[in-house]
Formats: C-alpha cells, sequence, structure tokens
C-alpha cells in the first residue's frame, strides 16, 4: 500500500510503526453550526482510508476529535442564550446523523476538548519547563516558535508577518509575530476554565497534540502515531503547530504520514460562508440519497480540489444506479464474499494512494460484462456467485450498494406515502391470492398513480419510483 505524505510531498510505501495495527488521528467539527460539504468531503476520505487499511488486514485505532471550546460556540450561546453544552449537544448529534446518512463509519475514539483539558495543561507545562513556551503579564500562554529549529518543516512555508496564528486578536506581548496561544487569559463574561496559569480558554491547536498524546501515542517509537489527516486548509498552521507542539515536549514527532484532502468548491469557488456558498449536507440530504452523496465526493482523486455541481452530482447518480440495477438481478440470492480477480484488481487500485478513478472503472467494467453475461442464455451459477462477491466487496470497501435495491429507488417519497403504497400492495396480493381480479386491478391502477414502477418477484412484490 501506497500513500502519498503531504509533508515530503511523494507517494510512500505504507510501513506501520506496530506490525498489523495503525494509529489514525483526524481533525474533527467545531460544533457550533451545521456540517457543510467540506466536512462531509474530508470525513469521507478518512472513513475510506480506514476501510482500505481494515481491507489489507491492519486493525485501526481511528479517532477523530470534537472541538468543543471555541469562541464561536460561546458566542453563538451567548447570542441564543443557551448553555453552552446544550449548542454543543446540539450540532454532535446533527453531526452524527448526516456522517451516518453518507454511510461514514463513527471513528473508535471521539475525545472531546472538553474531556481532555487535564491533557491539554499538562502538555502547555511540559513546553514551559522546556523553554518552549512562556507566560506574558497578561497571563496568555505562547509557544516560542524561534525555541523550534524545526518550526515550519512541516509546510516547508516562509513566514510572513501577515500570517496569523490565532482565531482570536494577537497580544502585544508576544516575542515573535509567529508564536501562537497555548492557553488564553479571558477578559470578557463568556466561558473560562482554571488552570496554573489563571482562568481561561485552551489555544485551538493545543487540543489536538494533547489528545494524541493521551489516547493514541506510542513512547517506544519516533513518531506519535501512524497518520495523521485533515483538510488542505489545516497544514499551516494548524497542523504546523500541532507538529511544533509535539516535537518540543515529548520525544518523538507527531506523525509518520501526513494526508490532507483537497477543498470542495461550489460551481467553481472555495466553499466559503464568506462567500454565501456554505452548502450545507444537511439540505443536501433533503434532495439527495446519502449514498448518492457518498458515491459523488468519492468519485475524484481525495487530494484534488471538488467542484461541487448539480450536473455532475446526477451523472453520479446514474453511475451509482447501475450497481443497485444488477443488485436487483441478482435480489435474493444468497450472500457470498470469496476472493475474485476483481476484488484483487480493486483492493490493489485503492492501494495506490486511494486511486478511486481506476477504482470506479473497474467496477463500470465489472457491471457492464455481468449484465452483458447474464443477458445470454444459461443459469450463469458461477458467475452469478463471483458477481454477488464483488457486489459485497464494494459495499465493504466503498460504501457503494449497501441498500435494499428497491428501497433505493424510493428516495424521494415521505414516509407516509411509502406506508401507503406498501398497505395497498398487501391489499392487492390479498385480492389475487383470493382470485378478486377485479379489485386487484382496481388496486393496481391506483399504486401506479403515485408514479410507480411494480414489479411481481418469486421474492414477493416490489416498487420503485419511476
Amino acid at each position: 500500500m501506497h500513500i502519498f505524505d503531504s509533508v515530503q510531498k511523494t507517494k510512500r510505501k505504507f510501513i506501520p510503526l506496530k506490525e498489523a495495527k495503525v494509529t489514525l488521528y483526524v481533525c474533527g467539527p467545531t460544533v457550533y453550526d451545521d456540517a457543510h460539504l467540506g466536512h462531509a468531503k474530508s470525513a469521507l476520505v478518512f472513513d475510506l482510508l480506514t476501510r482500505v487499511l481494515q481491507a489489507n488486514g491492519y486493525e485501526v485505532t481511528y479517532a477523530r476529535n470534537i472541538t468543543d471550546i471555541d469562541d464561536k460556540i460561546i458566542k453563538k450561546a451567548i447570542e441564543q442564550k443557551k448553555d453552552i453544552k446544550e449548542i454543543t449537544d446540539f450540532y454532535t448529534e446533527a453531526f452524527h446523523t448526516e456522517m451516518e446518512a453518507i454511510g461514514v463509519k463513527r471513528p473508535t475514539l471521539e475525545p472531546k476538548a472538553t474531556q481532555s483539558l487535564e491533557a491539554m495543561l499538562d502538555l502547555i507545562q511540559k513546553l514551559i519547563d522546556k523553554g518552549h513556551a512562556y507566560q506574558t503579564t497578561d497571563g496568555d500562554v505562547y509557544f516560542d516558535t524561534s525555541s523550534d529549529n524545526e518550526y515550519l518543516s512541516l509546510s516547508h512555508r516562509i513566514q510572513n508577518e501577515e500570517d496569523r496564528q490565532e482565531r482570536v486578536v494577537s497580544s502585544t506581548q508576544k516575542k515573535n509575530h509567529a508564536d501562537f496561544a497555548l492557553w488564553k487569559h479571558v477578559k470578557d463574561d463568556g466561558i473560562t476554565y482554571e488552570s496554573p496559569f489563571g482562568a481561561g480558554r485552551p489555544g485551538w491547536h493545543l487540543e489536538c497534540s494533547a489528545m494524541i498524546e493521551k489516547h493514541l501515542a506510542y513512547q517506544d517509537t519516533p513518531y506519535a502515531i501512524d497518520i495523521h489527516g485533515g483538510g488542505a486548509d489545516l497544514l499551516f498552521p494548524h497542523h504546523e503547530n500541532e507538529a511544533a507542539q509535539t516535537r518540543c515536549a515529548t520525544k518523538h514527532e507527531l506523525a509518520n504520514y501526513w494526508m490532507h484532502n483537497g477543498f470542495v468548491n461550489i460551481e467553481g469557488e472555495k466553499m466559503s460562508k464568506s462567500l454565501g456558498n456554505s452548502f450545507f449536507l444537511k439540505d443536501a440530504l433533503k434532495i439527495y440519497d446519502g449514498e448518492v452523496l457518498r458515491f459523488y465526493l468519492l468519485s475524484t482523486h481525495y487530494r484534488s480540489n471538488f467542484n461541487f455541481n448539480t450536473q455532475d452530482l446526477e451523472a453520479a447518480k446514474k453511475r451509482l444506479d447501475k450497481i443497485y440495477r444488477l443488485k436487483k438481478r441478482l435480489f435474493g440470492l444468497a450472500t457470498c464474499k470469496d476472493d475474485t480477480n476483481f476484488t484483487k484488481e480493486l483492493l490493489n487500485a485503492l492501494n495506490d494512494d486511494m486511486n478511486v478513478s481506476l477504482a470506479l472503472s473497474l467496477i463500470d467494467e465489472m457491471i457492464s460484462k455481468a449484465n452483458e453475461t447474464l443477458d445470454t442464455p444459461g443459469k450463469h451459477k458461477q458467475l452469478k456467485r463471483e458477481t454477488i462477491a464483488n457486489l459485497a466487496y464494494i459495499e465493504d470497501i466503498l460504501g457503494f450498494g449497501v441498500k435494499n435495491p428497491f428501497e433505493y429507488f424510493q428516495f424521494g417519497l415521505d414516509a407516509a406515502t411509502k406506508e401507503q403504497i406498501n398497505r395497498l400492495i398487501e391489499q392487492r396480493n390479498r385480492a389475487k391470492k383470493e382470485k378478486d381480479f377485479s379489485l386487484s386491478d382496481k388496486l393496481r391502477d391506483e399504486i401506479l398513480s403515485y408514479g410507480i414502477h411494480l414489479m411481481d418477484t418469486p421474492q414477493g412484490t416490489f416498487w420503485e419510483k419511476v
């Protein structure tokens, strides 16, 4: 397996720090608002990475944090006159619901900033004791970037005076303009936490380093974890500062491999709330099945910037539809998970830095050949078995085709309408059993008036939206 390392800027063969085990940490959401398509893209990328690693036989420990301490959260709590936990719990639950809708599995660990304060304070103290941090007379604690000879080795940047290091106004007491906050003394009426450095709040960059040390870090290896991931916008300053903190406070570097996914653009513009085009995931899920969004957002290479537009989304849906139409042809047959030439080729493609374009072309070819052969006379018992195994593998490693193929084509109808259609189908089946064909035909016409297609099969009657 090879992955592209964002720091070395080349593909590297993946060799874990511990045999058959992988530690992965990904920066998660700040829970003060709904998840947008950028959050979805990042979550999908590392969900796919986890699946590929597991398909290679690795035991993966995957941590994705929840930032529930932030000025934006406090601002919203004050504006809405709500408790901060009420805000963070609401958006955390919404995030989980929406991630589930697009097939993203829960990580092994999901630590929260509010549950990691002790680890953060311990890390600050280590940095102070080792001469890598200092406290100002205002009560703030800053990381001294000049004390780290390796600072900027991650992003390979040349520091500019204009570079912003914080989400809050910078202090005039910093030694260097590049120094970043580890602890901010709070002078407002917002939420504060007690610490040996005075009441305040932790710096944004601090929590990830502290969580990694607390939950994942190996203490006998040159790197704390195998892989650190996140969006490309986090490489600097967030990941640069994380790496500096860990490097200077411990005996190891932070991660052996760094992986970053590209931006999501809406009709060609980088998604940004300031541009007014931040497309919330919850809005997309009202229009499209979550698996369609999963297929679409994973259809281009994870490192490429993604241009979200409805034309390409519709094309992706048609491509996913082909998987489900093949599933319909094999519906009711026993599940099979044999290894085939196709499953080996698919894994090889994904092992090449998650080459999803090649993977999807292999899937297209497999579907085309399977349909062509199934259309010719004969039982094709072995082909059916292999095809079922191939579809099961696609489900496991890519998360495509996981639903009942008939229910998949019912998307767009509300629960009450689906219930009514199913009720009418039951009545029709009963009328047919009683040989009341006049009533059966009448019920069939009523069912079809909903704009659906009926299919009577040996396994029962199924329907889909036309």
